[in-house]
């Protein structure tokens, strides 16, 4: 045996050993995190019941599927409406266990009425836009152009936050809009336009973008003046505050923010 080969030989042994330790110990450590995974996800079973604004139909729609996906013990119930009628509801006593709003204003009145646990939390953010029936009969240019008597103009009511939203930027524009419907949440705007029963009516861009074919959009620079932000928390008399937190965490996490950001919603 030539001994002047036998410290190479050592070496080359040695470098064998360690990746197989690291390999071992990152399977120990992806054998934990999967079954802290499998135990978090035992804890989140029943019913859970999500209060949301209209306007988050179709995106919590998705995210409902993606969660019971993660967790296939639990089922999703939604209510969805106009956020100040949400919160009437809950006032009220309906049960539930999340509330999703479509502005800060009515998620302060639930805070302050005690129905929610511990601090909301914002996870997006959405404006106006003006949607028309296909090919645009009115003839609507501009948000100036609302107040055109001649153009039948659809609009949320006041203390919905798309109506809020509408009021702001009339004060801040000096367009007074005389609407001949007031509407208690944006997804009957939509249906007043894409009925035909309307000229024009404001929506959030992501009913807009929903919407497809069957509304014409036309953008304004104004509505940067009511940028509405949507905030989410845990109900204080939810019976189901695991399910509760878990799909509070998918909504605000990378997976509820992928689905926000495809439907048009922007950041918080």
């Amino acid at each position: 045996m030539n001994l002047r080969r036998f410290p190479l030989l050592m070496i080359a042994t040695a470098a064998l050993v360690i990746p197989v330790a690291c390999s071992s110990s990152d399977s120990s450590s992806d054998t934990s995190s999967s079954a802290e995974t499998s135990s978090a996800a035992s804890d989140v079973t029943g019913e859970l019941t999500v209060f949301a604004a209209a306007s988050l139909r179709s995106t919590f729609e998705e995210i409902g599927q993606d969660f019971t996906e993660q967790y296939p013990d639990a089922t999703v119930r939604f209510s969805f409406g106009g956020s100040s009628d949400l919160v009437a509801q809950l006032t009220s006593g309906a049960p539930g266990d999340v509330f999703a709003s479509a502005d800060e204003n009515n998620m302060t009145k639930a805070v302050d009425a005690g129905l929610i646990e511990g601090t909301p939390v914002d996870f997006a953010s959405n404006t106006l836009t003006i949607v028309t029936p296909p090919g645009n009969p009115g003839n609507v240019q501009s948000f100036a152009d609302l107040a055109n008597p001649d153009v039948s103009v659809v609009i949320c009511a006041p203390p919905v936050p798309c109506g809020a939203a509408t009021n702001r930027i009339e004060e801040s524009t000096g367009v007074d809009i005389t609407p001949v419907s007031e509407e208690s949440s944006v997804t009957d705007v939509l249906g007043k336009i894409t009925s035909g029963q309307a000229d024009a009516g404001l929506v959030y861009v992501t009913d807009a973008t929903g919407a497809g074919d069957a509304v014409d959009v036309v953008s304004f620079p104004e509505s940067s003046e009511a940028v509405n932000v949507y905030p989410i928390g845990t109900l204080a008399d939810s019976s189901n505050q695991a399910a509760a937190q878990a799909f509070v965490d998918l909504v605000t996490g990378s997976v509820g923010q992928d689905v926000l950001a495809e439907a048009g919603f922007a950041q918080p």
